[in-house]
Formats: C-alpha cells, structure tokens, sequence
C-alpha cells in the first residue's frame, strides 16, 4: 500500500480510493485547482477543461493503484492530468477536422492575411494569439517541456521526472521549442 502525505495532519492511502470516499473527497478539494490550471493551459477553452477534470478525477479513480510513491504525488498528477487533457485534444483535433473538410469562403478575410491594428491593445492582443497558435503547434515533446519550464516555471530536473525524459532531454526539448516558436513568429 503506498501512502502520500497530503499534509502534516492527515495522510491517506492513494491505493484505497474507491473504498473511501473521504479520502477522494479531500484529494479533489485539495488538487481541483492544481488540476484545472493545466486543463485550461492545454486545451485553451474553459468547458472543454472543466470536462477534462472531472475525466482525470475518474481517472485518478480508476488508476490509483498505479501511483507508486516513486515521485511526490502532484507530479505523478500532473502526469496524469497532462495525458488525460492531451487525449482530449487529440479527439477534438480529430472531430474538427473532419468538420472542416469543407472549402473556405472566399469572403471571409484570410487567416495569413495581416490584421490592421488601430491601437496598441489590439497589437498585443494579436500578438498573444500568435504565441498561442505557435506553441499549438509544437511537437508534443517540446511543447510540454516549453510549457512546465517556462510558462509553469519547473526546473529541468522535476520535468525529468514529470516527463519521463533526462535532464539533458528536457534542456533540448526546452531549447528546440524557443528556437521553433521564434522561427514562427519571424523574431
């Protein structure tokens, strides 16, 4: 049985979720907002991540057992959650596509064109999409690696771990991704 310590007054066993419904209770109050940050940092749309927390909470669930107590608990969460988010991106990518199949309109202004901006406000607004758009657009490797060293702020060490790359991979994916995402916005 591998036990985490949640916090100094209480400790509950992972393995045991189902039986307890305390226990599961006081890990949902405890991760809801840790799980949810990530959910909305990867998929972008505020329904689609509440969707996918309660879809890694089911998870959690049903692959408690898996959770070892090799790492700290959050980071084998954070894994988890990054999984469950990204599956659910990849079936929205899948259904989208196969509704986009038709031929664009050719009234509607074009993506590649140039927006004009009136104010500054707008220019950054624009430029934040492109960001967006941009690290969208990163392999997998790189994207999580960019976005848990420099957007979350983990060290390369605990992507290592959260990842399941070495140090050194987490070092080059974090650098392949900088150099991608200033190739794409032409900086």
């Amino acid at each position: 049985m591998s036990e985490h310590k949640l916090t100094s007054a209480r400790c509950v066993s992972v393995s045991s979720l189902e039986s307890d419904p305390q226990a599961f209770e006081f890990l949902y109050r405890t991760y809801y907002c840790f799980v949810r940050r990530i959910c909305l940092r990867i998929l972008r749309d505020l329904g689609e991540a509440e969707d996918a927390v309660q879809d890694v909470f089911i998870c959690l669930l049903q692959k408690a057992h898996t959770f070892r107590g090799d790492s700290a608990f959050s980071s084998w969460l954070y894994r988890l959650t990054t999984n469950v988010a990204l599956m659910r991106m990849r079936r929205n990518k899948a259904r989208l596509s196969v509704l986009v199949e038709s031929p664009a309109d050719p009234a509607a202004p074009s993506a590649a064109e140039p927006a004009i901006e009136s104010s500054a406000y707008e220019r950054k607004l624009v430029n934040r999409m492109e960001l967006r758009t941009a690290i969208q657009l990163l392999p997998r490797g790189c994207k999580a690696a960019f976005l848990l060293h420099d957007v979350e702020g983990y060290r390369h060490q605990e992507i290592a771990g959260i990842c399941g790359y070495s140090v050194g991979n987490s070092k080059s994916q974090v650098h392949r991704a900088r150099i991608r995402l200033r190739q794409a916005l032409g900086k």
